[in-house]
């Protein structure tokens, strides 16, 4: 079953990639031969990974809560973000550093998800996951006193809501 799910999923995205690029419909024939092709070996390399075992992330539930996440906190925080490092770059006032953050999320995707968001937005980088309880090494363009008081710092003052939100996707 994950194999077909994988396979299915992948060629979907094929077809999304390679819209209006032939003649039959709005792809050719060999285009749809090739993205068959791709998604079988897809399928076959993929499938324990990109599904895993409860195929939790096949409900459309998640993949509404995932856009939600997207269109709503992710990009408020990436504009935000954005304004706060130019305004960084432009007066030169910047403090970077490495934080260790306890996420509290307790699967790979979960974490992973997380590790993404933080990496997307301006100023801040996922450099390392603790492999035995999902902390992350976080570097900051510009921590803040009030972070480097606190031990252990709590993934809230670092990323906001996004442990939230990705506890009701992926969770």
């Amino acid at each position: 079953m994950r194999f077909i799910v994988t396979s299915f999923i992948a060629f979907l995205a094929y077809l999304l990639l390679t819209t209006a690029s032939g003649k039959v419909a709005l792809w050719s024939s060999t285009e749809i031969i090739i993205g068959i092709v791709f998604a079988l070996i897809t399928g076959a390399l993929f499938r324990n990974r990109f599904i895993g075992k409860n195929f939790r992330m096949l409900n459309p539930k998640r993949w509404f809560l995932l856009i939600v996440y997207l269109c709503g906190p992710f990009l408020w925080a990436l504009a935000k973000a954005n304004i706060e490092v130019v305004c960084l770059v432009i007066t030169g006032k910047i403090n970077p550093g490495i934080l260790k953050i306890s996420t509290g999320l307790e699967n790979d995707l979960s974490i992973t998800m997380l590790a993404n968001s933080i990496t997307l937005t301006p100023g801040t980088l996922s450099v390392e996951v603790s492999e035995e309880n999902g902390d992350l090494y976080v570097h900051w363009i510009n921590i803040k006193e009030e972070f480097l008081e606190k031990m252990p710092r709590d993934c809230k003052s670092v990323c906001g809501n996004f442990p939230d939100w990705i506890r009701r996707i992926a969770g």
